[in-house]
């Protein structure tokens, strides 16, 4: 073989493992977003979650409240 030759071919051996290298790279970044994203999107899904409650809470003790209230009133006169 030519020295072009075997100049050309660690070239383009040295380019394919770059560009591999590269991908891996890339894709192990890729991964650690996506990780890092769906920590947050759980978190968010907790709160939420725990809002939900809250309302629903607050909607019981409201409710309580007028019951308590109503019965104040009755009282009263």
């Amino acid at each position: 073989m030519s020295g072009e030759v075997v100049v050309a071919l660690i070239t383009l051996l040295g380019s394919a493992i770059g560009t591999i290298g590269g991908i891996f790279a890339t894709n192990k970044m890729t991964a650690y977003r996506i990780e890092q994203l769906e920590k947050k999107v759980d978190k968010h899904n907790q709160v939420v979650e725990r809002m939900y409650e809250a309302e629903k809470n607050i909607s019981v003790i409201s409710e309580e409240i007028k019951n308590v209230n109503h019965r104040i009133e009755e009282l009263e006169h």
